[in-house]
C-alpha cells in the first residue's frame, strides 16, 4: 500500500476526533506540514485482538469475527492507517492466536498489512527466553512461511518481517533469541520498546510507546508526553543512527478504571493531545529523510483509554477538559 500523504494523515486526526474543534486541529496539522506536500512515513494503529474473552470487557463486538475485523481495517484504511501492530501471546493466550490469524486472512485480502507484537511472559530468565524461542519459531512456521495464509500482508521493511517486542520482566535473553531468529530465511528485524537494554545491540530498532515524561504521571492528565518524545527522536538520531526509529503518537491514556490500574491518566486535550505528538515526529526528522513508521497507540484499547476507534471524548466547551465518550 502506498505511503499516506500528511493529508490523509490530517484527516485520520479529524475524524478520530468527531466533537471536538476541528478548526484547531487541521491548523494545527497545516502549520506543521512540510513545504513538499507529506513525508512518506507508514502510520500503523496497534490492535487487541482479545475482546470476546471473558477476560476483558465487553466492547459490542468480538476480535474473532471476521465482519467485525473486515470493517475494522476498511475503516483505518479510511483514516489513513495502512497496518495494525497486533498483540501476540504464542500458545499462552489461544484466543489471541486465532484472532491474529483471522486477521492476517483478512488483511491480506484487502491489501492491508499486518506485524506482530510479541508480548514477553514474566517469567524468570530461563523460561522467559525459552517461551521467547518457541513463539517465534511457531509464529514463524504459521504466519510468515510462504505457505502460510496471508503471509503477503505482513509488515516488511527492505524486505524483512518487521516484528515489535514489548517487553514485561525483561527476563528474556534476547541475544539468544536473535541469534535463533537470524537462521531464517528472511531474519527479521526487532523493534523493542525505547528503553535501556542490555540487549541493545540485538534490536534493528526502538520504538516510543505512551509516556508522560519526565514529570511522571499528572493527576490533571497535563503531562502527554512531550520531552520523552522529543528526547527519544533525539537520542534515535545521536545515538542509534543506524537504527530504525519508529515514532508514536497517542490521543490520551487512562487506566483508572482498570482492575489493574494504577490511577495513571493523560487527558486527550480535546484532540490536541493526538495532533500535537504527530507533529513532533514529523519536527524531528527533515522531510527528505522521514521516519519510517510512526505507530498509533493505539486502535481499541479501551480498557487502558487509548482507543481512537470509535472517536475521542467529547470536549466539555472550549475548556479543553473533556467527558467520557459514550
Amino acid at each position: 500500500m502506498p505511503f499516506p500523504s500528511l493529508a490523509t494523515v490530517a484527516v485520520l486526526t479529524l475524524l478520530a476526533f468527531d466533537g471536538c474543534t476541528h478548526t484547531n486541529l487541521h491548523g494545527a496539522f497545516h502549520e506543521s506540514a512540510p513545504k513538499n506536500g507529506g513525508a512518506p512515513t507508514k502510520v500503523l494503529a496497534v490492535y487487541e485482538p482479545w475482546f470476546g474473552h471473558p477476560k476483558h470487557i465487553n466492547v459490542g463486538y468480538s476480535s474473532q469475527d471476521p465482519v467485525t475485523l473486515k470493517k475494522q481495517i476498511e475503516e483505518a484504511k479510511k483514516l489513513g492507517i495502512s497496518g495494525f501492530v497486533v498483540d501476540w501471546y504464542g500458545d499462552r493466550e489461544p484466543f489471541i492466536d486465532k484472532a491474529y490469524a483471522l486477521l492476517q486472512s483478512q488483511a491480506a485480502e484487502q491489501n492491508f498489512s499486518v506485524a506482530m507484537m510479541y508480548d514477553e511472559t514474566a517469567q524468570e530468565a530461563g523460561p522467559a527466553t525459552d517461551d521467547a524461542l518457541v513463539a517465534f519459531d511457531s509464529f514463524h512456521d504459521k504466519y510468515l512461511a510462504p505457505e502460510s495464509a496471508g503471509s503477503q500482508a505482513y509488515l516488511t521493511y527492505k524486505g524483512r518481517p518487521v516484528i515489535f517486542i514489548f517487553p514485561k520482566a525483561n527476563h528474556t535473553d534476547w541475544s539468544r533469541v536473535r541469534a535463533e531468529v537470524n537462521k531464517w530465511t528472511t531474519p527479521p528485524l526487532l523493534i523493542f520498546e525505547y528503553r535501556k537494554s542490555p540487549y541493545s545491540a540485538d534490536f534493528d530498532g526502538f520504538y516510543a510507546w505512551i509516556n508522560p515524561g519526565k514529570k511522571g504521571w499528572a493527576p490533571d492528565g497535563s503531562h502527554w508526553g512531550e520531552d520523552y518524545l522529543r528526547d527519544f527522536y533525539q537520542t534515535m538520531q545521536s545515538k542509534y543512527p543506524e537504527k530504525i526509529p519508529v515514532g508514536a503518537a497517542w490521543a490520551g491514556f487512562d487506566d483508572r478504571k482498570a482492575s489493574w490500574g494504577l490511577s495513571r491518566y493523560i487527558s486527550q486535550r480535546c484532540g490536541k493531545t493526538l495532533s500535537d505528538t504527530m507533529k513532533i515526529s514529523r519536527e524531528s526528522y527533515p522531510a527528505d529523510d522521514p521516519i519510517p513508521f510512526l505507530v498509533i497507540a493505539t486502535w481499541n484499547d479501551y480498557e487502558e483509554g487509548t482507543a481512537i476507534e470509535r472517536g475521542s471524548s467529547k470536549c466539555d466547551g472550549g475548556s479543553g477538559a473533556h467527558n467520557s465518550a459514550e
